[in-house]
């Protein structure tokens, strides 16, 4: 297994690994508190919702436990990231878990977009845990008019 973890393990923090008697894999809480994997301190990725309207892009993530302020979202015409920082608010001892499956700590994604968006009139907001990011998507077919100015010197 690499180092890292699988995607699901980085995003809730769960660990698998394979029973060596069996060879099959079983989930961790079916194991003894004793017998925790230890965690390392990677970062963990965001699970998101991307989907479209006919004017949007709209990307939907469950951030619950995380502040507004300890979200960083950079954008681009053609992407988006996301980072922040769940912070755990109690000290728990390895040997107090029966489960551990949620996850601590820093996590980011970025999500390549499937059509160019105008960033500047991008909107994000948080409700009840939910962060919903509104994607104005680019009209290439709209044209601007522009107007010619005369600088004569005289």
């Amino acid at each position: 297994m690499s180092k890292k973890g699988s995607f699901f393990e980085r995003l809730t923090g769960s660990h698998y690994y394979e029973e060596p008697e069996e060879k099959s894999v079983v989930h961790k809480k079916s194991r003894p508190n004793d017998e925790l994997p230890i965690e390392d301190d990677s970062e963990g990725q965001l699970a998101v919702d991307v989907f479209q309207s006919p004017d949007e892009i709209i990307i939907e993530a469950m951030i619950p436990g995380v502040k507004v302020e300890d979200i960083d979202i950079a954008i681009t015409r053609e992407m988006v990231t996301l980072k922040g920082t769940r912070e755990r608010h109690r000290v728990v001892e390895d040997d107090q878990f029966f489960f551990r499956e949620l996850f601590w700590g820093s996590f980011s994604r970025t999500i390549l977009l499937p059509q160019e968006i105008e960033p500047d009139q991008a909107d994000a907001r948080e409700k009840n845990g939910v962060l919903v990011i509104t994607l104005p998507k680019s009209d290439k077919g709209k044209q601007h008019k522009l107007r010619v100015r005369s600088s004569s010197q005289g």
